[in-house]
């Protein structure tokens, strides 16, 4: 199977470079956390996740280039940037982007932190009762499992682990003339906690916290009696983590991955992030040994790895400080779970998360685990939580006799490890698990369940646009779907006999299912727009999405707006089309949005496609090579009036926003949407959040206005 296009598009049509579009997107994550708009603990978690997607970046990306220059290939993008200068551009982004995302800690987070009474010290800065306090703490609980490396001739240079902390010392011996400045390292057991709040304290009402690098670097001579320690600063490595799996000669692909797990941690070094004030002589030694090139070096003033502070955030109890509590609206006719197969015979129903509850995807998976009437639950996992109800649920129905089938990705980036653990657990209990097709990751979100109604067998089907994931249901926007209408579940039946069996040509006329129709599809209803304009019919594209990267789809776009399509596209991440481009995009638009929640949904809206109405669809794929050929994704048909008018609603709704919405411009920057003076901002999160909001207010003004007796229930 091809999994690249080519394109017949003159070289004189643009695109942005995807890598410099991703780091284009991550400094307006970091611009959340500069903004006072947003409560300081809220900003003190955006710093996070700015660190959190630079990791994953450098060790995917920023990997992939280097080896790219290692290996000496030519190859150019569409963009027409080889990987030598992609390097050099991204080092120097990300130089100023690390730069103002530690200004941004120290000027402003660390300094309103304190105005609230929530004091992030260094060790000097600490009482003398603080101090004794952490002295003991070191003593109890840090100093026993810390162990010292010694770099000589006896003791090789260690393999460190990919994202570890550690301390480089340089150590002398007090007894001889010479500065011998000798290399040793400490390494910081990932068991400790990163950020410590100080048990002692006599500052009123505020809370102290110091970092425990801060504490091993103060108390390090403990660990070098009779030397003295002239240097010690803390460190990071980051490797290259990318698995290299060729999955058709591998006979057993769960052990292979769990091989490949292990040598994620001795992957080449793409990073080094390392504190101020280490030796100069030592820290070249270190970059020897490591093979890093020295432009990938990043000297900090301030705490390695703010990802950490997410534990800070977790740990600090401010309400005030943090967004608002948000309970999701639970629309009355799913309130009774024993009756929500009942409703989703009735009637297809819509879901938008985080402002409506993710409980009902949880509930439909529970009854059909107790009810007896189910013979068959059918389920794909990508990503979910530690703690799943989902995981339970499904254990529960295989307990129960029912015929339970999960595919398990176990190659989800990142979460190879957890998925591994959620497999094995569903064997134990029972389950037949299955890894998908060979040579491409599972990412559709799709469930099914088939229930005994009289003398047949029904089928009732939940697709979706994000995770089985109960924590970032609260956290990312998405669609959840559920529908027993037979054409849809039909191929939904077939979806899931592709995964778990042979099948060369599945047939799908309803779903759009990647690397099957998807694409094809996908171009064909672009094109129908391109036709509608050039012969004088209303002729409108809207899309959302995570990224846009696929050149074929980028290039039937351009030749959209030239004809004349109005073509929005609402793409929260990397975007390497390039809109406003006179004769090739001047009819194309491009925002994204960054808020309270992750943009995760995936819509698509062509008015006049199918020639009677609006082609309205959503589902798990973004606009991306990888997704039209390498993953098995699923969109699926808005095919309820109801539902499309308000799937067309929440489009036009983030069309509308002018707080959060930034506008892609030709140069390859973004900029907040103009509005006209003394018109109020509108936020397209805070109408949704608004709105649910009133519905969850109402409900319980209807529920409480109930007769006392309506809450008596007969006894069994």
């Amino acid at each position: 199977m091809s999994t690249t296009k080519t394109s017949n598009i003159p070289p004189r049509f643009p695109y942005f470079n995807r890598e410099l579009s991703w780091l284009t997107f991550n400094r307006r994550v970091l611009q959340q956390a500069q903004s006072l708009d947003y409560p300081l603990l809220e900003r003190m978690k955006f710093l996070a996740f700015v660190s959190s997607n630079l990791d994953e970046f450098f060790e995917i990306r920023v990997a992939g280039l280097l080896q790219q220059v290692k290996s000496g290939a030519s190859e150019r993008g569409p963009d027409g940037l080889g990987a030598k200068e992609q390097l050099r551009r991204v080092q120097a982004i990300v130089k100023r982007l690390v730069s103002d995302q530690y200004e941004c800690w120290k000027q402003q987070i660390v300094p309103g932190l304190e105005k609230s009474n929530i004091l992030f010290c260094g060790y000097d800065e600490l009482t003398r009762n603080e101090k004794k306090w952490v002295k003991k703490y070191f003593e109890e609980q840090v100093f026993p499992v810390l162990t010292p490396l010694a770099i000589d001739p006896a003791h090789p240079f260690p393999q460190l682990s990919n994202k570890a902390l550690y301390i480089l010392a340089s150590i002398d011996d007090p007894e001889t003339r010479i500065i011998e400045r000798m290399m040793a390292i400490v390494s910081i057991p990932r068991v400790l906690p990163r950020i410590i709040e100080v048990g002692v304290t006599r500052r009123g009402k505020a809370s102290v916290y110091i970092s425990l690098g801060d504490i091993v670097q103060r108390f390090i001579k403990r660990l070098f009696p009779g030397y003295k320690v002239t240097s010690a600063v803390p460190f990071r490595i980051t490797r290259n983590s990318d698995l290299y799996i060729d999955e058709e000669e591998v006979e057993n692909l769960l052990s292979k991955i769990e091989e490949e797990l292990m040598n994620r941690h001795k992957g080449d070094a793409v990073r080094l992030e390392i504190g101020k004030g280490a030796d100069p002589k030592l820290i070249q030694e270190f970059i020897h040994a490591v093979k890093l090139p020295t432009e990938n070096v990043y000297t900090i003033d301030g705490p390695i790895n703010f990802f950490r502070l997410m534990t800070a955030y977790d740990l600090i109890d401010r309400d005030d400080l943090k967004f608002p509590k948000h309970t999701p609206y639970l629309p009355k006719e799913l309130e009774n779970p024993q009756r929500i197969f009942e409703q989703i015979a009735t009637k297809d129903i819509l879901l938008h998360h985080p402002y409506e509850s993710f409980q009902p995807i949880i509930d439909f998976l529970n009854q059909a685990a107790h009810d007896p009437q189910v013979f068959a639950i059918k389920q794909t996992l990508y990503r979910t939580s530690g703690d799943s109800p989902i995981i339970k649920a499904l254990i529960e129905g295989s307990r129960r006799g029912k015929q339970v089938t999960v595919l398990v990705e176990i190659k989800a980036r990142f979460d190879e490890a957890n998925n591994i653990q959620w497999a094995r657990q569903l064997e134990d209990e029972g389950v037949h698990v299955v890894y998908g097709i060979v040579g491409l990751k599972t990412h559709c979100k799709t469930c099914m369940v088939v229930r005994r109604e009289g003398t047949k067998l029904r089928r009732y089907v939940h697709l979706g646009t994000g995770n089985y994931n109960p924590k970032t249901a609260r956290l990312y926007t998405d669609l959840s779907f559920f529908t027993s209408k037979k054409d849809i579940t039909k191929e939904v039946a077939g979806l899931f006999n592709t995964l778990t069996g042979f099948s060369l040509t599945p047939s799908f006329k309803n779903l759009l299912v990647a690397p099957f129709t998807l694409h094809s599809t996908m171009q064909k209803y672009i094109r129908s727009e391109t036709h509608n304009a050039k012969t004088g019919k209303p002729a409108r594209i809207i899309v959302q999405t995570n990224n846009l990267v696929d050149q074929g789809t980028i290039d039937n776009l351009y030749r959209a707006s030239q004809a004349g399509v109005k073509i929005d596209l609402i793409v929260r991440g990397i975007c390497t089309l390039v809109p406003n481009i006179k004769g090739v995009s001047e009819n194309i638009r491009v925002r994204s949005i960054l808020g309270r929640y992750l943009e995760h949904s995936r819509i698509f809206y062509f008015e006049n496609s199918s020639g009677t109405q609006p082609h309205i669809l959503a589902g798990s794929a973004d606009w991306m090579p990888r997704n039209f050929y390498r993953r098995i994704e699923t969109v699926f048909p808005i095919e309820d009036p109801e539902n499309r008018k308000r799937v067309y609603a929440l489009l036009k709704i983030y069309l509308q926003d002018t707080h959060h919405a930034s506008i892609l411009r030709a140069n390859g920057s973004y900029h907040k949407v103009s509005r006209k003076k003394g018109t109020y901002l509108m936020s397209a999160q805070d109408f949704f959040y608004n709105q649910a909001e009133s519905k969850c207010n109402a409900q319980a003004a209807e529920h409480s206005d109930e007769p006392e007796i309506v809450t008596i229930t007969e006894p069994k």
